[in-house]
């Protein structure tokens, strides 16, 4: 497996223990719908949360969360679209970045952005 995408795994894996740390349940990981995936989806209170996770090994070329574009966001709003129609959420829903910075022979950094944007349904 190419090291991004180990790298990557790490972070999700650090991102779902954080977050069930929190006692958020999580319904489902790598939730693909053509051609975007939703890294978590959790459960926070009366929340449904669509979670993208940014993970990166160092902060040489900017803040993991930086790299969450207009574009992925997009893909996302789509993708949550889909779900909620799957499984007929109608109450409320946010999306939410978080960000996982591991620096060699440090502890990770874990950001959480709650709402860190919102589409225009």
């Amino acid at each position: 497996m190419a090291k991004h995408l180990i790298t990557g795994k790490k972070g999700e894996a650090l991102a779902r223990a954080y977050l069930e740390s929190k006692n958020w349940i999580i319904l489902d990981s790598n939730w693909r719908t053509g051609r975007a995936e939703v890294d978590i989806i959790a459960k926070d209170h009366n929340f449904l949360v669509f979670v993208e996770v940014k993970t990166r090994s160092g902060s040489d070329y900017g803040h993991p969360a930086a790299f969450v574009t207009p574009h992925k966001e997009e893909l996302l709003v789509d993708a949550a679209r889909i779900y909620m129609e799957e499984v007929q959420h109608e109450d409320e829903f946010r999306f939410d970045i978080i960000s996982v910075l591991l620096n060699t022979g440090k502890d990770p950094l874990i950001e959480h952005f709650q709402d860190a944007f919102f589409p225009g349904f």
